[in-house]
């Protein structure tokens, strides 16, 4: 019997989910909610969805639903997330889990009271190729890990006619550049160091502080030709540079960016150890460069024959046949209704390999302590504990 699931949410997110529960084999799709009805109704005649739901609130009360998918705007994540563990659904959650860290921690919180499965959609995590260098640094092929570079690059915001809520700290929360996409590459290096980061100095800076906005809506990663605009002030950050301390003894560096004409979607990390390094570009994802000061570099390729034997569950075809950002999509919810089917409710990312509602909050404690840090212009320690 396949996993019955709700998609909340209609916007770019939305429908990249429902392709992905509908590839996993083992659930389906059977309701969406909209933030109107006639919203709902056009992405479940799309997508051959059974039910459509003006408001979430409906949708929660259907029995046969047993997790839904919270994909929504920012500034409703907490609220929505609150009313399905309430309502004794699973959940997994685009993040930020929440814009603060009261949110997140009452999240926590109440997710192992319900006993409910919860995650955030942090997917990156699940290329085959950052799988395999997870296991390389576990297996201690790089070495006592020193450096951890990187950064990720957008351009879809350099335009000052770019326009989407997400500029706006009331509905996106107090920091965007880092909330939005620097909290990927963040996840995705300490996931596959096993370093958590201890230690913020965080420059930030909006570039752009006034946008033009269209009269006419439009969607995220869309153009809009609309001639007729209204002046909008930005304060939340375009860009920023944080400088890190990991509680392995490593250091690092990222530079983040959603102003950078012909970057589209540059995730890039640098893992440099004493005996070897390696470099992960997502947009290059069946690839894994791996760097020697004494013999030739190598390019290890996405192929089962290649890869670790833990990487392997995360290919779905032969060597040759590229997967990307949809597929790491896909991975991320087989092993979320894996637990949902063993009835495993953890909070322990390494017990279930997707990020928990636990690190969706130690997360936010990382961008709390940034903000911090930007505003004292100095290093800040992150508090994880209360």
């Amino acid at each position: 019997m396949k996993i019955k699931v709700g998609i909340i949410g209609t916007g770019f997110v939305g429908p990249a989910h429902i392709e992905a529960v509908e590839r996993t084999g083992c659930a389906e799709v059977v309701a969406v909610a909209g933030s109107n009805v006639e919203a709902a109704q056009r992405t479940a005649r799309q997508y051959g969805i059974a039910r459509a739901y003006g408001d979430y609130r409906e949708m929660l009360q259907d029995p046969e639903i047993q997790c839904i998918h919270n994909c929504t705007p920012n500034h409703l994540h907490f609220s929505i997330n609150r009313d399905i563990i309430l309502a004794g659904k699973h959940v997994l959650s685009e993040k930020p889990l929440g814009t603060s860290r009261a949110e997140t921690e009452e999240l926590v919180r109440i997710a192992e009271e319900a006993g409910v499965v919860n995650g955030v959609c942090f997917n990156y995590r699940h290329y085959a190729m950052v799988q395999h260098l997870r296991a390389m640094i576990a297996d201690g092929r790089l070495g006592t890990i020193r450096l951890i570079r990187g950064h990720y690059l957008q351009d879809w915001l350099s335009k000052d006619s770019d326009y989407n809520w997400r500029v706006h700290p009331q509905l996106g929360g107090r920091s965007r550049a880092v909330a939005d996409i620097g909290s990927h590459w963040m996840d995705t290096v300490q996931f596959v160091t096993g370093q958590r980061i201890t230690e913020v100095f965080a420059d930030l800076a909006t570039l752009l502080p006034t946008r033009r906005r269209a009269k006419q809506r439009a969607a995220t990663f869309a153009e809009t030709s609309a001639p007729d605009f209204e002046e909008v002030e930005v304060h939340t950050e375009d860009y920023a540079t944080l400088l890190l301390r990991f509680d392995g003894g490593a250091v690092g560096t990222v530079t983040v960016s959603q102003i950078t004409p012909g970057r589209k979607n540059h995730l890039v990390c640098e893992i440099d150890g004493s005996d070897a390094s390696a470099m992960w570009d997502q947009e290059a994802s069946e690839r894994l460069w791996i760097g020697h000061r004494d013999g030739p570099n190598e390019i290890v390729m996405a192929d089962p024959a290649l890869i670790a034997a833990s990487a392997r569950p995360f290919l779905h075809y032969p060597g040759g046949h590229n997967q990307g950002w949809p597929d790491g999509l896909k991975n991320l919810m087989l092993r979320f209704y894996e637990a949902v089917r063993e009835g495993a409710a953890s909070t322990d990312t390494q017990s279930c390999g997707f990020a928990t509602f636990a690190e969706g909050h130690r997360m936010q404690c990382v961008i709390d302590a940034m903000l911090e840090s930007h505003a004292r212009r100095q290093w800040v320690s992150v508090a994880y504990d209360a």
